[in-house]
């Protein structure tokens, strides 16, 4: 770090994405001994049942992410979710802060569903900058630095940059495989327009579905940062979700990003950024994007020769907004 130890250079971050990987793998073991002792829970009296488990190893993990940043970085602030939940408010400033989701993806960790992982996300100057996302159960690790590109490292083999194929052309949302998820708000507020956004983005509008635009298929991986990993990765066309929070996405957001991925915020963001006269950059994720809960990651589009790729994600991205409701999280 330079000699101001608040002023972080490409190699600062890159001494960072060290440290976070090594902490990311200490934390992968202990999101493993959590899982095996909840899949070995089989009385449903018992005391300490899977859902006292799942929180004691949520705060476990935290603790000690916090407790090593701590020890590495004691001028950074840190945003966890696990914090979050029992009453810490750390508001967003121009200091460089860790923002964790323990683990991402619970519903998959109780089930033994290999799909769960860490997430470490870095903030700088209100703007996340480097982001490692690892998957224990499958030995997946997802990085990325601003400016630095992003990779996947698989098992003890080489790092792979992502996108991993050239991308192609996305022509419509006929083509696309899309990532949504459920959520945990089940009350009807909520539930009435994803399912009817689903139904549209699903339906086939010469059988009865209106303004169904039959995407090719529809996934739920249970875990933010692992769909848009999947979306960095080329796996995935797009991934949306209402109702997440800063933790879920931020590392993910860099690794999109470094991929040639683009990230919107709400129906309403797009909206103004793309009025007339407006001089929004669409795509920049400004801190009212990263907190405002409401998330569209689009992968790498090539430039042809009618249009160029940014204009392509765009396009994508009004087609999509035009096609699902918005509504607000709790």
């Amino acid at each position: 770090m330079s000699a101001d130890t608040q002023t972080l250079r490409p190699v600062d971050l890159r001494s960072i994405l060290t440290f976070t990987v090594k902490l990311a793998r200490t934390a992968g073991t202990l999101i493993l001994e959590g899982s095996q002792a909840i899949q070995s829970t089989s009385d449903v009296n018992e005391k300490k049942n899977s859902v006292d488990l799942v929180t004691e190893y949520d705060v476990a993990v935290e603790e000690l992410v916090k407790s090593e940043i701590a020890k590495a970085y004691p001028s950074f602030k840190f945003i966890g979710e696990e914090s979050y939940s029992s009453g810490t408010r750390n508001e967003l400033t121009d200091e460089p802060t860790f923002c964790v989701d323990p683990i991402d993806g619970t519903t998959n960790f109780v089930h033994g569903f290999p799909f769960a992982c860490i997430s470490l996300g870095l903030i700088y100057q209100k703007r996340p900058v480097l982001g490692v996302i690892y998957n224990p159960f499958l030995d997946h690790l997802y990085t990325g630095i601003e400016g630095q590109g992003s990779f996947l490292t698989r098992g003890n083999n080489q790092p792979l940059k992502l996108p991993l194929t050239n991308p192609k052309p996305l022509p419509s949302l006929q083509k696309a495989l899309l990532a949504i998820e459920w959520g945990s708000d089940r009350g009807k507020k909520t539930l009435v327009p994803k399912s009817d956004s689903f139904l549209r983005l699903a339906g086939d509008p010469a059988d009865g579905i209106a303004g169904g635009r039959m995407a090719h298929s529809i996934r739920s991986l249970g875990s933010a940062a692992l769909n848009i990993s999947m979306v960095a990765q080329g796996g995935l066309d797009l991934y949306w979700e209402i109702g997440c929070w800063p933790w879920d996405v931020c590392a993910g957001i860099v690794i999109a990003q470094e991929a040639g991925g683009a990230v919107v915020g709400s129906h309403t963001a797009l909206a103004a950024a793309t009025s007339a006269g407006s001089s929004i950059d669409p795509f920049k994720v400004t801190p009212d994007v990263l907190t405002g809960r409401k998330y569209l990651i689009i992968r790498a589009i090539p430039d042809t020769p009618n249009e160029t790729g940014r204009e392509a994600q765009l396009r994508i991205a009004k087609d999509f907004y035009q096609t699902v409701e918005d509504s607000e999280p709790k």
